[in-house]
C-alpha cells in the first residue's frame, strides 16, 4: 500500500473548522477550495445527510450545529466544520465552540480530528478587523496542536485605497494597477493587524491574503500553502496534499523541500560531483512521488507492481 494510503486509511479525511463573522466569504471560499460552484451537503455526525431546508432555515438564523460537515460533492476528501455563530457574541456559542475545538483536537479517534482551522477576517471592514470574537478567540481558545492559520479574505477591497495612494505618489495609472495589490499588503501591515494577533495567548500560525475569490481564476494557493507550511508533521502536509487537487506546483515544492533536499543532505551532496547509489535513487524517487498522489508510479525493478498513490 503506498504512504498517502496508508495515511488515508489511518485519518481519514482532511477536516477543516472554519471560523468568521458571516460575510466573511467562507462558503465561496470553500467552493473555489474544492473546485466548485454547488452548495455543500451537509450531514451529521453519524452521516447522516440533513434536509437542506433546515439547514438554510438555520443558515437564515446565523446558526447552525458546528458538529456537522459540510462535504463538497468535487471534493469528499475534504470535511469542513462552520463555526456556529459564536461571532455574533453569544456566550452558548462561543462555549459550543471551544468545547467542540478541544475535543476535536486531541480525540483518540483519529479519523474525527480537526486537522486545521481557518479564521477569516474580511478586509471590506479592515476598520473594525480585530472584534471582540477575535480577541475572545485568539485569548481564550487553546487549539492544542492544531494550526490556525489567519486568512485575510477579500483583499481586493484594499486595493482601490491602494491605487489611489499610488496615483497621487505620480505613478501612471498602469503602474498603479500593478503595483496596488504590493501597496495593499504594506497598508495592511500599517494597520499592525498581524502583529496584535501575534502577541494574543494562542496566536494563530501563519496568515494569508486572499483576493477576488469570487473571480473564476481565484487563486487559493496561497492557503493550500500556508496550512501545509503551519501542519509542520510530514504525515499532516501529505494528507493535505494527497486531498487538495489544485495545486500541482504545491506539490513540486514539497516534493523538493521534504523529499529532494532531505535524501541530497543525507548523502552529503550540498555541491559537486557525487552521486547517489541505485538503491537511494531509488528510494528517493519513490518519496518524491508519494507527493504526487494523483499519478500511478511504475518500479523498474519489477514492472508488473504499479502503485496508486
Amino acid at each position: 500500500m503506498a504512504p498517502t494510503e496508508d495515511i488515508r486509511k489511518k485519518f481519514g479525511r482532511f477536516r477543516i473548522l472554519v471560523v468568521g463573522r458571516a460575510n466573511a466569504g467562507k462558503t465561496t471560499l470553500l467552493q473555489r477550495v474544492c473546485n466548485t460552484t454547488e452548495r455543500p451537503e451537509i450531514f451529521d455526525r453519524k452521516g447522516k445527510k440533513i434536509d437542506a431546508a433546515i439547514v438554510q432555515s438555520s443558515l437564515g438564523r446565523g446558526y447552525h450545529e458546528i458538529k456537522n460537515e459540510l462535504v463538497f460533492g468535487s471534493n469528499p476528501g475534504f470535511v469542513f466544520h462552520d463555526s456556529c455563530g459564536f461571532e455574533a457574541g453569544g456566550e452558548a456559542e462561543f462555549k459550543n465552540m471551544k468545547e467542540f475545538v478541544l475535543k476535536r483536537a486531541s480525540t483518540t479517534k483519529l479519523k474525527e480530528r480537526i486537522h486545521a482551522i481557518w479564521y477569516c477576517i474580511p478586509m471590506d471592514e479592515c476598520h473594525r478587523a480585530i472584534t471582540k470574537a477575535e480577541e475572545r478567540f485568539f485569548s481564550e481558545c487553546n487549539t492544542s496542536s492544531v494550526p490556525v492559520i489567519a486568512v485575510f479574505t477579500k483583499f481586493d477591497a484594499l486595493w482601490d485605497d491602494a491605487f489611489g495612494q499610488l496615483r497621487e505618489s505620480g505613478l501612471t495609472w498602469m503602474e498603479s494597477k500593478r503595483m496596488a495589490p504590493e501597496k495593499a499588503k504594506e497598508i495592511l501591515t500599517n494597520m499592525k493587524i498581524w502583529e496584535r494577533l501575534r502577541e494574543t495567548q494562542y496566536p494563530p500560525k501563519d496568515c494569508v491574503y486572499l483576493a477576488e475569490m469570487d473571480k473564476d481564476n481565484a487563486d487559493c494557493g496561497p492557503l493550500l500553502e500556508g496550512t501545509t507550511r503551519a501542519l509542520g508533521e510530514e504525515a499532516m502536509q501529505m494528507l493535505l496534499i494527497s486531498t487538495q487537487q489544485m495545486n500541482l506546483a504545491l506539490c513540486i515544492k514539497c516534493a523538493i523541500e521534504r523529499s529532494l533536499v532531505l535524501y541530497l543532505k543525507r548523502a552529503g551532496i550540498v555541491r559537486g560531483s557525487q552521486r547517489l547509489s541505485k538503491d537511494v535513487c531509488g528510494q528517493m524517487q519513490q518519496h518524491i512521488a508519494n507527493w504526487f498522489p494523483h499519478i500511478k508510479v511504475r518500479n523498474k525493478s519489477s514492472p508488473s507492481r504499479l502503485h496508486l498513490l
